[in-house]
């Protein structure tokens, strides 16, 4: 359970990562793409930063409460992604984010078996040393 909980939450902070890096690298695309979609220009600069602070929010867990903020904010990202590119008749657009839910629910379901200290959100927990509950 705990390389699953590595392997997911690496995929998804990899996801992440590559999104903002593309925002930054092919930022004039980046914004024709979310004015086509109906959203102002000025979003791109701020999901970059939000996207790379999520990453680090979840990876370095200062604060569990910043980590389960970062999760959620993940996850209305990646429906709110994805329903607007289904909105635009883009549907294959919306397969990185169904991809990215599955990684963020996996991670977020197993963070407690593999990190310290405990969410009150997470759905399974370590009690004792290789005892999952």
């Amino acid at each position: 359970m705990i390389n699953i909980y590595w392997i997911t939450t690496f995929l998804l902070s990899l996801l992440y990562l590559v999104s903002a890096v593309t925002y930054i690298i092919k930022n004039d695309w980046v914004k024709k793409t979310i004015i086509s979609f109906g959203y102002p220009p000025y979003l791109v600069p701020l999901l970059t930063l939000v996207k790379i602070l999520a990453v680090i929010a979840i990876i370095s867990r200062v604060s569990v409460m910043l980590s389960d903020l970062a999760y959620a904010g993940m996850l209305f990202h990646l429906i709110l992604s994805g329903l607007a590119h289904i909105g635009v008749r883009k549907p294959r657009g919306a397969i990185p984010a169904v991809i990215g839910v599955v990684l963020l629910v996996t991670s977020f379901s197993l963070q407690n078996t593999a990190r310290s200290p405990a969410s009150p959100y997470g759905l399974f927990s370590l009690n004792h040393v290789g005892d999952i509950k």
